[in-house]
């Protein structure tokens, strides 16, 4: 059965999932892979789109609309006395250099730069980007220095944006995998409760399948753009019952 046919059984069939059990370990390390893939690309079509509509608001903002500053020792520094907000072709850009805007005031917010006291913030597609001022050492940054930045950074979107990316996907990846793991460890409970003769290695394989569900459930929602409450607790409790339901599937040992 091919990897995509995995895919459409493990949405609906326990037994299914059960019977992964006994293929190859690469096989589905690769399913866990094509799954992350799947589910990374809304947010990463959404924060490519919020980066290349971005840079152009955040160049003209900072020649037209943005005031003269320097960054200096790890702060922003203007003559500024009150933060500035400019909404701009579907992108919020925030100047404070007084220290008045917390950068979790603005965390759930979505396709906003935020140019702040002790670093630059970028929220886009459910994905936060940082730059602390710090990381400059003693570099100072003036208002001409970053729209010539900026214009670099324009001309070179074709290069960030897939490293990006890529940075994403492994990240994501990771995680997922971390999840698969944990879930499993479950699992290795679950068959005592149910009395299977199963080992960790074939829970870590239908706890792969089991995680396609939910998986699929949190990608839809991020392609509409929709925050789920509690989705941490109903990622994990779905991929937990799926387990649950396929390991049962799994005939118990005969009796002596």
């Amino acid at each position: 059965m091919n990897i995509f046919k995995q895919f459409f059984k493990s949405l609906y069939s326990p037994k299914d999932i059960a019977l992964f059990r006994f293929q190859g370990i690469g096989k589905t390390i690769l399913y866990v892979f094509v799954l992350v893939f799947l589910s990374i690309i809304p947010s990463v079509y959404y924060f490519s789109s919020a980066i290349i509509s971005g840079v152009a608001a955040v160049q003209s903002s900072i020649e037209n609309e943005i005031p003269s500053f320097s960054i200096e020792n790890g702060e922003l520094q203007s003559d500024q006395a009150a933060p500035v907000i400019i909404n701009k072709d579907r992108i919020s850009i925030i100047f404070d250099s007084t220290g008045t805007v917390d950068p979790k005031s603005i965390s759930n917010s979505d396709n906003t730069i935020a140019i702040l006291k002790d670093g630059a913030f970028f929220f886009a597609g459910g994905e936060i980007q940082s730059l602390p001022y710090s990381m400059l050492n003693d570099l100072t940054l003036t208002k001409e220095d970053l729209s010539d930045i900026l214009v670099t950074v324009d001309s070179s979107l074709g290069v960030i944006i897939p490293l990006m990316a890529a940075v994403m996907y492994i990240f994501s990846a990771g995680l997922k995998f971390i999840e698969v793991s944990v879930l499993a460890l479950l699992g290795l409970l679950l068959k005592k409760m149910l009395v299977r003769n199963i080992q960790y290695r074939h829970t870590w394989r239908i706890a792969a399948y089991s995680v396609t569900l939910p998986t699929l459930f949190f990608t839809i929602m991020a392609s509409l753009k929709t925050t789920v409450p509690n989705g941490a607790f109903i990622n994990w409790f779905v991929a937990f019952m799926v387990l649950f339901l396929a390991i049962k599937e799994i005939p118990q040992p005969k009796k002596k």
